[in-house]
């Protein structure tokens, strides 16, 4: 595929995208490719060697995808602490890889890992430019401006331009485009700014690696099992943390979204009951009047009040699995 084929020129009226809004994301974008293993060896999963290299590595069922097909994934060590997290599509024989973690190191650290699997990555980056449109008449912008529109979790490609369906991003309606995307004329009224994703990713109850997923919770904690982690595929790194989690039952915290009382929302400030730490804030919203954190299971009641080191919060509702998508 060619991603720097030059498409028409696409317009769109600002009255016919509604509500529809876009950002530009700055993601690392790494093309995995490979060839089929000419000998089926003891421990593959696929036949294809980087199909069963991301399959062993990562928590989700790759080898199933189907192609022009995606899912999500967590990329975890050991003791189920997240390194990472992906969105994989699957174009044709090879995959994309969007993550926020720079290109460089996780293809550094991949080849590491690959061994004397067969597995090639390339750094796409450079050429691969990322829109998320979503809200009302992204639909109707995709259809005016593409002719087409994927269905959940699927991929379109039109003009060198992958279009796919994400729920997951905000957990709404929303579509990636990626590719050469120089020649899309977008509303420009209809921007949004890091910042105003960024709050808008914490209303929605979305867990962010480095965030809510990160060193010191289980990615189970974060409620993305139904969605990221595949229980049935075998083995992967981090396998047997994340069944010990999983197999206890409930998880001891939940998390939560909460909103500013008194004083001051502050990332990393504990929550406290009864002169007793019970939670603790893990990202605050640009405007500072919300803000996600874990909070302790049996401490956990919608519209509880409790102290922070900076305030006082009130808890909104948690976002353990309610709001979450299922992918293919």
């Amino acid at each position: 595929m060619t991603w720097n084929l030059h498409h028409k020129i696409l317009s769109l009226e600002v009255r016919k995208s509604k509500g529809m809004k876009w950002i530009r994301l700055r993601r690392s974008k790494i093309k995995v490719y490979g060839k089929p293993a000419k000998i089926m060896m003891k421990g593959m999963t696929a036949p294809e060697e980087h199909t069963h290299f991301l399959h062993s590595l990562l928590t989700n069922n790759i080898k199933n995808l189907q192609p022009m097909s995606f899912n999500y994934n967590l990329w975890l060590r050991q003791n189920g602490q997240p390194v990472a997290d992906f969105f994989i599509y699957k174009v044709d024989n090879y995959y994309i890889l969007d993550t926020e973690k720079p290109a460089r190191e996780v293809i550094e650290e991949f080849n590491r890992l690959k061994l004397s699997l067969k597995v090639f990555f390339e750094d796409l980056t450079p050429q691969m430019e990322h829109l998320f449109v979503f809200g009302e008449g992204s639909s109707e912008f995709l259809k005016d401006a593409f002719g087409v529109v994927p269905e959940d979790f699927r991929i379109a490609e039109k003009d060198g331009i992958l279009i796919a369906k994400n729920p997951l991003r905000l957990r709404r309606e929303g579509y990636d485009l990626m590719g050469e995307l120089s020649s899309l004329e977008l509303p420009e009224g209809d921007s949004m700014t890091e910042e105003e994703f960024e709050d808008l990713r914490i209303e929605s109850c979305v867990p962010r690696i480095g965030k809510e997923l990160k060193e010191g919770f289980s990615p189970l904690e974060a409620g993305v099992l139904n969605y990221a982690i595949d229980m049935n595929k075998g083995c992967y790194v981090g396998q047997e943390a994340i069944a010990r989690v999983y197999f206890r039952g409930r998880t001891p915290r939940v998390l939560v979204r909460m909103e500013r009382v008194e004083g001051e929302l502050r990332e990393g400030d504990k929550l406290r009951e009864g002169g007793k730490n019970v939670g603790l804030i893990t990202s605050v919203s640009f405007s500072g009047k919300k803000a996600l954190g874990y909070v302790l299971r049996n401490a956990y009641e919608e519209g509880k009040e409790l102290l922070s080191d900076s305030g006082k919060v009130r808890l909104e509702v948690s976002c353990e699995g309610g709001e979450s998508r299922s992918s293919p």
